[in-house]
């Protein structure tokens, strides 16, 4: 399959989505482009053949890979795979998913629900692009019922020809004004699909960092490395003057943390933006969610982290605000998110986007008035965190049944 031919992560989400408000049993009655396309090899069945089954068993495959646990069983609730929901309506299929995982429904529905889904599509676009899909953990059961067993004949070849108008269009590279809903109210967040050096007038930009708070070297890619470099400030022949940045967090370091010891992950280090401050940044929040493993160059990160470092973002907002209205400077209103934990830390896209909508979706229901910026750099994963912020608005908790 060509790289032009790959299916998009965020068209799979929107059509497996649709699968899980229908249900299984609907599957004749939707129009899924993208799926039907990926269920078939070049040149199988005839045009008017019924494709149904064969998406169907696509699913079931993507769901089997996931390889156990509650994520599959709350997979198979959602979309009516597991042993006697085929015919459930979509909110006793939610309510049962939420069951897996101990939560409300209305939690569910915010959070993990968009976990699990986006897991689902990630192992279709892994069988769409050829690679194997994630094994079974070992000795891992399968959910009650045999659910996740994929019938005999039942796993599709993997259309290797998708239809140009299944594919969704890349955004540009730009800035885009979404409506989002937080308790009840609507709101609207902004969405940079840029390099973070290139942030304008936004008070406070969070970085991705280690429990050690140790800064990645400055011609690094990632959003650090980024902030560090452009935050150092040079003479006019661009020979480094200050390194601000790391200097201000290796003193709070100093200050704030036992010598020699990591911070416990969902820490955040307040610094100064340096030479950032020019382009109207004022202040770089260090988010710890990456905890090294040990005797490797990997980091492991939770999204439960991600979730706690957010949500003390806004207390330490807050906090400043206090100290900078005593000092009669202007309050800090807007901050820039990017994914904590979706590069190095291993959480895909849609994990590390529901850990840290959870607790930006919290501070704004109970009437938090912030500007909320999201940011990312490739086209693709803005078209998926469009997706997944544009289903906050409206989005009902309960659907009614068929």
């Amino acid at each position: 399959m060509s790289p032009t031919q790959l299916p998009d992560h965020g068209a799979v989400l929107a059509e497996v989505r649709e699968v899980r408000r229908a249900g299984i049993v609907r599957l004749r009655e939707l129009r899924l482009p993208v799926l039907t396309g990926m269920s078939a090899g070049p040149g199988e069945g005839s045009p008017g053949e019924p494709r149904f089954p064969a998406v169907e068993g696509l699913l079931r495959t993507a769901v089997a890979a996931i390889g156990g646990g509650t994520l599959q069983e709350a997979a198979e609730f959602s979309l009516g795979l597991a042993q006697g929901t085929r015919d459930w309506p979509p909110a006793d299929r939610r309510r049962r998913a939420a069951q897996v995982y101990g939560v409300s429904v209305e939690r569910f529905r915010k959070n993990q629900e968009l976990m699990v889904l986006g897991q689902v599509a990630e192992q279709l676009v892994r069988l769409a692009t050829g690679a194997h899909a994630q094994p079974p953990a070992a000795g891992g059961a399968a959910p009650a019922g045999g659910a996740g067993t994929v019938p005999a004949g039942a796993v599709p070849a993997v259309s290797a020809a998708l239809e140009p108008s299944a594919r969704a269009r890349p955004l540009a590279p730009s800035h885009h004004r979404i409506p989002v809903r937080a308790g009840g109210h609507g709101r609207h967040v902004t969405l940079h699909v840029h390099a973070v050096d290139l942030l304008r007038d936004i008070d406070v930009v969070v970085s991705p960092s280690n429990t050690h708070l140790a800064l990645p070297e400055p011609y690094k890619s990632s959003v650090a490395a980024s902030l560090r470099r452009a935050g150092a400030v040079r003479d006019p022949a661009g020979r480094l003057v200050e390194d601000s940045v790391r200097d201000e967090l290796r003193a709070w370091s100093e200050r704030f943390a036992a010598p020699g010891l990591s911070v416990a992950p969902g820490t955040v280090a307040p610094t100064g933006a340096g030479a950032l401050a020019w382009q109207g940044i004022r202040r770089i929040y260090h988010a710890a969610v990456a905890v090294p493993r040990p005797g490797t160059n990997d980091y492991d990160v939770q999204p439960a982290d991600v979730t706690r470092a957010v949500t003390r973002v806004f207390a330490l907002l807050a906090e400043e605000n206090d100290r900078s209205a005593d000092a009669g400077l202007p309050p800090l209103r807007s901050l820039c998110l990017p994914l904590l934990g979706a590069g190095r830390g291993g959480l895909t896209a849609t994990v590390s986007f529901a850990a840290v909508w959870a607790a930006v979706e919290a501070e704004l229901a109970r009437g938090g008035d912030w500007d909320v910026h999201f940011l990312v750099r490739r086209p693709e994963r803005a078209l998926l965190v469009a997706e997944l912020l544009a289903s906050t608005d409206g989005a009902p908790a309960e659907e009614p049944g068929p």
